[in-house]
């Protein structure tokens, strides 16, 4: 397997069981906000499934098609939607969702050729490889994950 197709995989099956762990916070923890006008846990964990889910469907299936990308959501209103259902769904729920589109995309990642990996597609006005792409995406979990394990003192 590739090297960085390796090491992505890795991470999000690492991701998952961060996430599982976080079942044991109390409700207390997992509702109280980081920081004044930051998320709290729900949140923070809530607003990743629904880019995990966007990748999976409206990314993968039409990077080496040739055929344009369909138009991403805008962040903030995506963010914001995601928030607000994390605020009133049930911790497991939360967490259940973030462990099922998160192993939609580690099989999807499976499915794709090493070769695909440095393969160049464009985004925009930006030429990436998947390997770049998801090394952003990576690095956006371990920002959130970061400031989860602060705020819980992990």
């Amino acid at each position: 397997m590739y090297h960085d197709k390796h090491q992505i995989i890795s991470h999000y099956e690492k991701a998952i069981v961060f996430v599982e762990s976080l079942a044991s916070i109390t409700e207390e923890l997992w509702r109280t906000s980081r920081a004044p006008g930051k998320w709290t846990v729900a949140e923070v964990i809530g607003h990743l499934t629904p880019w995990d889910e966007f990748v999976v469907k409206q990314r993968l299936p039409f990077l080496f098609t040739g055929e344009s990308l369909p138009k991403g959501p805008t962040v903030e209103e995506l963010n914001t939607s995601a928030a607000k259902d994390s605020r009133v769904q049930s911790k497991e729920e939360t967490i259940a969702n973030f462990i099922k589109q998160r192993q939609l995309l580690i099989d999807a990642l499976y499915q794709i050729v090493d070769e695909q990996w440095r393969q160049p597609f464009t985004i925009g006005n930006s030429e990436l490889t998947l390997s770049g792409y998801f090394a952003s995406l990576v690095d956006h979990d371990l920002h959130h994950f970061s400031q989860v394990r602060k705020f819980l003192r992990m």
